[in-house]
């Protein structure tokens, strides 16, 4: 279904228009229209792939790298993934109308808090159809219109992605106008995006450090920073060899392409003479080529020499940089340094180590004994993910359904005037 709105403000007006009755829908309407989309995506899966083809052989024509590639295919299984993802959205429970706070004044107004809506949430991101989905049925869920910038990359099976969604909407009698896109304006489309001030409630980016940084210093709409992800994992003295051989190869091969893969190993100096070469031989046998430092190069056969614009560098393929330190404190100040503040991990059998570790590091998603790829809303339960926040206000880490909702406070008075 399409709209037919000429201009890029136009249809975030409609946007702005729909999410009035979009925030008044109740959770068994919203829970229905998540049902019907689910429904859509699968017998319309054939059209969606087909659309995705022609991204992805546009795509391979233009030189767009592997993980890109990767981010962008849409298959079958991908395709049903798209509607599980939106069932368990649905299943979740509803976020708006939560009390968050109440209290009587001393004059006998009662007050309560209580979530809501922020209305019209915007995207820009790259490459992602997923995302598309994602944010698409998280904002309906917490009772938002949304407005999608998926770029050129995704265009084709963006517009059938929302082109079902918008339809199975209408047949749900739910406005349509509560998914909007702005691809077919470009990059004119983004811009006016990121002006849209009183039209967008907040924008979220999801893309490459620079597609970030762009939205975050061009934006006059608030912006929730999603950040890159130069992820790092620490080998303490203390690691047991298969478990770090094990999360290592799982954060780095098992989807190398995303932001919660591994980038960097750090391997305490104590463990390195047993830790470094089957790490590193382990991760050779799955494709992946190791930059490492001169001690990792004197500990492992095949090793490219690290440089130092390796240890800032978020890969997204299969390559992957290794230094050895001397202690902790060493690790800690090399991951302040070149950190992106989205998930570190360290691999320890030492509780107190773990414990320091989990204090000390300053990202979003810290952890002990756990793979990277962990960092994800939907393996923490939320369904799916708008985004991985890498700021501290609104809110820091996966972003689910109640950080797509903001607050407002309620007061019941019985004629009360201040003196």
């Amino acid at each position: 279904m399409t709209t037919t709105a000429t201009t890029a403000r136009e249809r975030m007006q409609l946007a702005k228009d729909a999410a009035r009755s979009v925030g008044l829908l109740t959770d068994e309407q919203k829970r229905d229209a998540l049902h019907a989309i689910a429904d859509a995506i699968e017998s319309s899966a054939t059209e969606i792939i087909a659309a995705n083809a022609e991204d992805l052989a546009r795509g391979r024509e233009g030189g767009l790298s592997e993980a890109l590639q990767d981010r962008l295919r849409l298959d079958g299984a991908r395709v049903a993934a798209l509607a599980a993802a939106v069932r368990d959205v649905a299943a979740l429970p509803d976020p708006v109308g939560r009390v968050l706070d109440e209290r009587t004044l001393p004059n006998g107004m009662r007050l309560t808090k209580v979530s809501v809506p922020f209305g019209v949430v915007g995207s820009i991101y790259e490459a992602r159809p997923n995302v598309t989905v994602d944010i698409a049925a998280l904002a309906l869920r917490s009772g938002n219109a949304v407005v999608l910038r998926g770029g050129s990359a995704a265009e084709q099976s963006n517009a059938a992605l929302i082109g079902v969604m918008r339809a199975a909407l209408a047949d749900s009698g739910v406005d349509p106008d509560a998914i909007q896109t702005v691809d077919d304006f470009g990059r004119d489309g983004a811009r006016e995006l990121m002006r849209a001030r009183g039209l967008v409630d907040v924008l979220v980016p999801r893309g490459s450090a620079q597609l970030i940084e762009t939205v975050v210093t061009e934006s006059s709409v608030p912006v929730i920073e999603t950040g890159a992800g130069v992820v790092h994992i620490v080998l303490d003295s203390s690691a047991p060899l298969e478990r770090a051989r094990d999360i290592v190869v799982n954060a780095k091969v098992q989807r190398p392409s995303v932001c919660n893969a591994v980038e960097t190993v750090l391997v305490h100096r104590d463990a390195a003479e047993r830790i470094v070469s089957p790490v590193v031989a382990a991760l050779q046998d799955q494709g992946v080529t190791v930059h490492g430092d001169e001690h990792v190069a004197r500990l492992a056969e095949g090793v490219v020499a690290a440089t130092d614009e390796d240890w800032g560098t978020e890969y997204g393929s299969l390559d992957l940089a290794m230094r050895v330190v001397d202690d902790l404190d060493e690790a800690l100040d090399h991951i302040r340094r070149y950190s992106t503040h989205h998930t570190e991990s360290i691999i320890t059998d030492d509780p107190a180590t773990a414990e320091r570790f989990l204090a000390e590091v300053d990202s979003a998603v810290v952890m002990a004994n756990a793979s990277t790829r962990f960092t994800d809303g939907g393996e923490f339960g939320f369904g799916a993910e708008v985004g991985i926040s890498t700021q501290k206000l609104h809110a820091r880490g996966p972003m689910g359904l109640p950080e797509l909702t903001s607050t407002k406070w309620l007061a019941r008075g019985t004629g009360q005037v201040r003196p």
